[in-house]
């Protein structure tokens, strides 16, 4: 590490010499609400805190981050983390490029830029110029840039922006030179921009009537915008008004011979419907069966062949092609079923590319159109594959790899025809890592379920219980933990951490069935695998549960929240972040209907409702109870999982506490799911290892 860290690392302090006064928390007004579900008494005190426009709320979020900003501010260690991470995180960061005719458009942040900067050049060789700068479209620099799509015959740019974090987005156009076309459209989320002729098909909502940031987001439609006319022209192409709580998503291909409809009542499982777009008139034809069992991801098309990349009767998934004779869909393996998980399929130069997963690691083949000649891309070890770019007809492509030691590399193939991968861009930290190890264990859950896990520890780090660890886990939403470089987990590791990452049911990591395996009522099987891992961590004598921290967000914080309420004794520190905390009501805020694949819901069985409850964070806080320190994170701009959620766990959790383990929730402004600005990213992860590293007692 450079002068500065090292210094910072071995000016270590007492622990004991600051110690922290008793904290006085917000006194939070309870209310008489009960509700009753299938004859049972739920009662729900602090159900004010739901309202995100209240005065109330706005006031009780003050006083708790007057106490929590009050705590963090007197940790010795505090100003010497933010000093380091500022220091290791500013380095320059550079996306895959992507190709679009003859230009390359690639992001860059040369450090600490709020935001990462769009660039386009000419040719491999030219010189990059600035195509969207966002850090230039607010003062507080929480303004993001999305992806960007570019038109068939590339001469268009739209692009989609979001602010202080949330979720909705607005579409906006460039056209390739990077002057700026009047199009704006408002109210999007979770769509795509596909392009047809001189305009484009996306998803949208109607405005909010309430809070944009809460209220439910019902009626999901896909519309048509011709260039150079008004939002209110555009076409309504599809609408369900019988099922409001849907996603309905439209493709096109690159040859704009297809237009692909694709309809998901949640995050798991849709239905494709395909239309001619030489007869735009014509009916939509079903090519899957109108029933969400299956996922059908559109890789592209040879012709009139789409291919689909799915796991209908596939757990592991497989590459299907389809073609419309007669009207009727019919179906062809073009990729079977394999040992290992088939993540994904590219297609570039008319070859595919294909990503497996073995144990959690990537892996990739190239394939010609009908499955055959199957080369293996060689890879630089152990890690994860992110981020290609490839064209249809061109041979050239772009990769990442990183692994826990290796931040993004990027790599490229001149002709997929002959893939020979070289060096494109190597990303120069203005640190040297030390070696570090990464280890895959197996370890046993409750049911005798053999879970992996990787653990990652500075060279020289002994096994003796004493180490503090940090156990990190998601399982959940079919998405897999695969191992990836974080800036921020240097400053641990170097301080002599240990960290580890088990991969849950829940998760993708060994296809459809290992997600099946921790979703609905199986879900405790989540948390199992987590706690068996923190006792695998502890019986090994890698940690101790005085020296374990817990951290997760999202799904991951729901994961960290029914662990801590669980089994309170075994973890010291637990860090849930933007966490699913009230497993009643999770599907009454913006999108979270579409969680009811994974989660069930307390409305649609008893059954449901006695099972969510069993295990719901919210309602498992027990009084008297002595819980792990807690520092809890969100945002007041997160309408992905609202903030009251956090609100609501952490006023329960402060009132029932017992001894003198802090209970602290950290309420980010102009941010949502997730840091909305490279500043404020950095500030958040120095107060959780401010927070970590003064309750697990390390040194620093």
């Amino acid at each position: 590490m450079k002068p500065i860290c090292i210094l910072f690392i071995f000016s270590f302090m007492l622990m004991n010499c600051a110690r922290q006064p008793a904290l006085k928390y917000p006194d939070t007004a309870k209310v008489d609400h009960v509700d009753t579900c299938f004859g049972t008494a739920v009662p729900d005190p602090y159900r004010w805190l739901e309202d995100d426009r209240s005065e109330a709320t706005a006031a009780w979020v003050e006083a708790e981050n007057k106490v929590t900003f009050g705590y963090l501010e007197r940790l010795p260690m505090r100003e010497a983390i933010r000093e380091c991470l500022t220091e290791i995180w500013n380095y320059p960061k550079q996306g895959v490029p992507s190709k679009y005719g003859s230009k390359y458009f690639f992001s860059k942040n040369d450090g600490l830029q709020n935001q990462s900067v769009l660039y386009v050049k000419d040719s491999l060789a030219g010189e990059p110029r600035v195509f969207i700068d966002p850090n230039t479209l607010s003062e507080d620099g929480t303004t993001r840039l999305g992806g960007i799509s570019v038109s068939h015959d590339h001469r268009y740019v739209a692009y989609t922006l979001s602010s202080g974090g949330s979720d909705w987005r607005e579409i906006r156009l460039k056209d390739i030179d990077g002057r700026d076309l009047p199009d704006v459209i408002q109210w999007v989320k979770f769509s795509s921009i596909s392009w047809y002729g001189d305009g484009f098909y996306y998803s949208g909502y109607d405005a909010p009537k309430g809070s944009a940031l809460s209220e439910q987001n019902q009626a999901n439609k896909v519309y048509f915008h011709r260039l150079g006319t008004p939002q209110s022209a555009d076409a309504l192409v599809y609408s369900d008004p019988k099922n409001p709580l849907r996603y309905n998503l439209a493709l096109t291909t690159d040859d704009e011979r297809f237009l692909i409809l694709s309809i998901s009542a949640g995050t798991d499982g849709n239905t494709l419907a395909v239309r001619r777009l030489n007869a735009p008139n014509a009916a939509f034809t079903p090519i899957t069966p109108a029933r969400f069992d299956y996922e059908y991801n559109v890789v592209d098309n040879f012709g009139d062949a789409i291919y689909i990349h799915t796991n209908d009767n596939a757990p592991r998934y497989k590459l299907m092609r389809v073609t419309l004779r007669a009207g009727q869909p019919v179906w062809e393996t073009v990729i079977p079923e394999g040992d290992d998980v088939l993540e994904w399929v590219s297609v570039a130069g008319g070859r595919l590319v294909a990503g497996y997963l073995h144990n959690a690691c990537s892996q990739a083949f190239v394939f010609d159109r009908d499955g055959g000649s199957k080369t293996a891309l060689s890879l630089p070890g152990i890690g994860s594959i992110g981020g290609l770019s490839s064209t249809k007809d061109g041979g050239e492509v772009f990769y990442s790899f990183s692994s826990y030691a290796v931040p993004s590399t990027i790599f490229r193939i001149a002709d997929i025809h002959a893939p020979a991968p070289e060096l494109y861009h190597e990303t120069q930290l203005k640190i040297t890592l030390s070696k570090y190890v990464t280890e895959q264990v197996w370890f046993t859950s409750k049911d005798s379920t053999r879970v992996p896990m990787f653990i990652v520890y500075k060279e020289g780090v002994p096994r003796n219980g004493k180490n503090p660890t940090l156990l990190y886990g998601y399982g959940g939403f079919n998405q897999s933990m695969t191992p990836g470089f974080s800036i921020s987990n240097i400053l641990f590791l170097e301080s002599g951490g240990v960290y580890a990452v088990a991969n849950l049911r829940g998760g993708g990591e060994f296809g459809s069935q290992w997600h099946k395996a921790g979703t609905r009522l199986q879900k405790q099987n989540v948390f199992d695998d987590f706690i068996a891992a923190a006792e695998y961590l502890i019986a090994e004598k890698y940690t101790s549960s005085e020296k374990l921290a817990i951290r997760g967000g999202s799904n991951g914080g729901l994961l960290v929240g029914a662990c801590m309420t669980q089994r309170p004794e075994l973890f010291k520190v637990a860090l849930p972040a933007v966490g699913v905390m009230d497993m009643l009501r999770f599907h009454k805020f913006t999108v979270g209907w579409g969680w009811v694949d994974d989660y069930g819901s307390s409305e649609e069985s008893e059954e449901q409702f006695r099972y969510l409850l069993g295990y719901s964070p919210l309602h498992n806080i027990r009084p008297g109870v002595r819980y792990p320190a807690t520092l809890i994170t969100t945002a007041d701009h997160d309408d992905r999982v609202v903030p009251a959620h956090s609100f609501k766990f952490a006023a329960t959790l402060q009132a029932a506490q017992a001894g003198s383990n802090p209970v602290l929730i950290r309420i980010e402004t102009m941010s949502g799911h997730g840091s909305s600005s490279t500043q404020k990213a950095i500030e958040e992860y120095t107060d959780m290892w401010a927070f970590t590293f003064y309750n697990l007692g390390v040194k620093f």
